[in-house]
């Protein structure tokens, strides 16, 4: 076990730590409902009950994470985007649905985000988490907007239905134990649980080319 932290960038450092070792564990174990504090505090190095100086809760460890994710996303979609102009909705798709699509653990988190953890931490700590999410999410807009053909709202809705999708789609993708075997017994069943990556840029093209043909029409004729 490793010393406790005492300077301000080893208790930053121990913090990245144990989100490490919470991710990696997500990616072996196959998501983040099987990862215990325990397992994380002893891939971090930590006494079990040093993640208790960083982290008040299970749910607090997770919602960092996610919110790390979000940032990891628009980090991903600006670099993605960086110099290019004209993206077409298909294209923007394409965008969206590789890059969170190379972030497992935070779509798995979106849906957990969701069901409990904003709700399961003190106010403070959901109001944080809200405005770095939110704050990621605006400068993702911003990097699409200035990249593509698309409108704000269009390129807002897209990447909510991107959310949505990912987080969805990964459940269905990542089943449990007693699902993979059911799976395996009756492969017409598990077909679905195949095709992550592929199913999510169908739908995300295909939403985005919805959206702004939705868009020319209402213009066309807006009652």
């Amino acid at each position: 076990m490793r010393d406790r932290a005492r300077s301000v960038e080893d208790k930053a450092q121990r913090s990245e730590d144990l989100l490490d070792a919470a991710e990696s564990l997500a990616v072996e174990l196959g998501g983040v409902r099987f990862v215990t504090v325990a397992a994380v505090t002893e891939r971090a190095g930590l006494h079990r009950t040093g993640v208790r100086r960083y982290y008040a809760s299970r749910e607090e460890l997770f919602l960092e994470l996610a919110e790390r994710g979000w940032q990891r996303w628009r980090d991903a979609v600006t670099a993605s985007v960086a110099g290019r102009s004209g993206l077409r909705p298909g294209e923007v798709a394409a965008v969206m649905a590789e890059t969170i699509a190379a972030l497992p653990v935070f779509c798995d988190l979106l849906s957990h985000v969701a069901m409990s953890l904003e709700g399961d931490v003190d106010l403070e700590r959901a109001r944080r988490y809200k405005t770095n999410s939110f704050r990621a999410h605006d400068d993702l807009i911003e990097a699409l907007d200035r990249a593509s053909t698309m409108t704000v709202e269009e390129l807002q809705a897209l990447a909510a239905a991107a959310g949505a999708f990912a987080a969805g789609f990964w459940q269905v993708s990542h089943p449990t134990p007693t699902l993979a075997r059911l799976y395996a017994e009756v492969p017409e069943w598990g077909h679905v649980a195949l095709d992550f990556g592929p199913r999510l840029n169908l739908l995300l093209r295909a939403t985005a080319v919805g959206l702004v043909h939705t868009d020319e029409r209402t213009a066309e004729d807006p009652r």
